[in-house]
């Protein structure tokens, strides 16, 4: 039986871009600052944790040593390796350092093309846009209308969103256009139409993603952010894995905001929940139903707006402790011809100067029983992970990427 499990920690970089000083990003380590916080007891957080970092399982498969082969960092944890596992470090090709392009690189298809973005001004989206938006939305006008953080946003306009009834329109360095409103004062179904009616409008601007973001609460001070989230991109321009399985008659199951990222193509389930530990539960429900030739796409979002957005160390070392935690319910679900990959999209290094992505190398590590496991070195595009598992799960070899399949010790199953 071949069957594989693609776990993404969002935004779980390993520093070490060859590229990053292009985005401003030369230095930036999520997981080395992290760790290095940790150490010092600069992540402590009564009640939530303390100390060094513990992410023994992680470690076991070799973060630590992905971690020197992307940055030459050392990295102070150690644990014994376990047989079969593999680690390693992937090098982005795709433009920009979003979520898109991360995960359609890593699902074999790498983003060549320019994204649009909008300029760091007030207002930020052009005049005839905010018209459209206005005229086709039904909507008596926006608020906002800048680059901001999305709890900062909502803070600060909340209010007279629900006085107005203006919805709050806002974007970031990555190519996307947020609409917050509040779920009962706006209508989680209306925001959710209204950024349909958006993203056709931007669609001619190659914007990525337009991403609904309802909250809830009555004042600045109690408003939340619910995890009624939802992304609207583009398609990919070319198959990608998803769709070259989904061909083939084998399952995708997408956990989490995966379905949306791919524009719910290629995808024959999707299991959503809210944080990463409901989301951990509904992957391993996934990997449960998973049969021969299926694969388990997941993603963990927390890492990314709860903590690295908000540039809180302690609270990503926490959510970091908590995920390793419960890998081995994972590896407790294994069956011969498994393989699960751990790596990310981008990073987002909590200690990093302001509130957006950083570009840096992605970890590749994993497991499978019966594998020979070892050292898959630098792979130059997060595609050789999408290839991997085709070649894993029998598979034509696609257009991008190189398996390293061969490397592990591994060889192709029929499916």
């Amino acid at each position: 039986m071949a069957r594989a499990f693609l776990f993404v920690l969002d935004s779980f970089g390993i520093g070490g871009a060859a590229d990053a000083e292009r985005y401003g990003d030369a230095g930036a380590d999520t997981f080395g600052h992290i760790a290095q916080a940790c150490a010092e007891g600069r992540a402590d957080r009564e009640g939530l944790r303390s100390g060094p970092l513990a992410a023994p399982n992680m470690i076991s498969l070799g973060l630590a040593r992905a971690a020197k082969t992307a940055s030459g960092l050392t990295v102070d944890l150690d644990a014994p390796l376990l047989a079969a596992s593999f680690h390693g470090a992937a090098q982005e090709v795709s433009s920009g350092k979003d979520t898109p392009s991360g995960h359609w690189e890593i699902a074999g298809l790498p983003v060549r093309f320019d994204w649009g973005y909008f300029p760091d001004t007030v207002p930020a989206f052009p005049a005839e846009l905010t018209g459209a938006i206005i005229r086709e939305g039904k909507v008596p006008g926006i608020l906002g209308d800048c680059h901001a953080p999305g709890t900062e946003i909502i803070e600060r306009f909340g209010e007279e969103h629900i006085r107005t009834g203006k919805p709050i329109c806002y974007t970031s360095v990555d190519s996307v256009l947020q609409i917050a409103a509040h779920e009962t004062h706006f209508g989680l179904e209306r925001l959710y139409e209204l950024c349909l009616t958006v993203r056709r409008l931007v669609d001619p601007l190659k914007i990525g993603r337009v991403i609904a973001r309802p909250f809830v609460g009555e004042t600045s001070v109690t408003f939340q952010r619910t995890h009624n989230r939802r992304d609207y991109a583009v398609p990919p321009p070319e198959p990608t894995l998803l769709d070259r399985l989904t061909k083939r008659g084998s399952k995708v199951i997408a956990v989490g905001k995966i379905g949306d990222i791919f524009a719910h193509r290629g995808i024959a389930e999707v299991r959503k929940a809210g944080g990463n530990m409901a989301m951990f539960d509904k992957a391993l429900s996934a990997m449960d139903d998973a049969g021969e030739g299926d694969l388990v796409f997941a993603n963990f979002v927390d890492f990314d707006t709860e903590f690295g957005h908000r540039r809180d160390v302690a609270g990503y070392a926490g959510a970091l402790e908590a995920f390793d935690r419960r890998l081995p319910e994972a590896l407790s679900r294994f069956k011969s011809g498994d393989l699960l990959i751990l790596t990310a999209d981008h990073g987002n290094d909590p200690t990093w100067r302001g509130t957006d992505h950083t570009r840096e190398r992605v970890p590749v590590i994993g497991i499978g029983p019966g594998l020979k496991g070892g050292d898959i070195g630098l792979r130059p595009t997060f595609a050789d992970i999408g290839e991997t598992i085709a070649d894993h799960l029998g598979l034509a070899p696609g257009r991008h990427g190189t398996s390293f399949l061969a490397t592990i010790g591994g060889h192709a199953r029929t499916a």
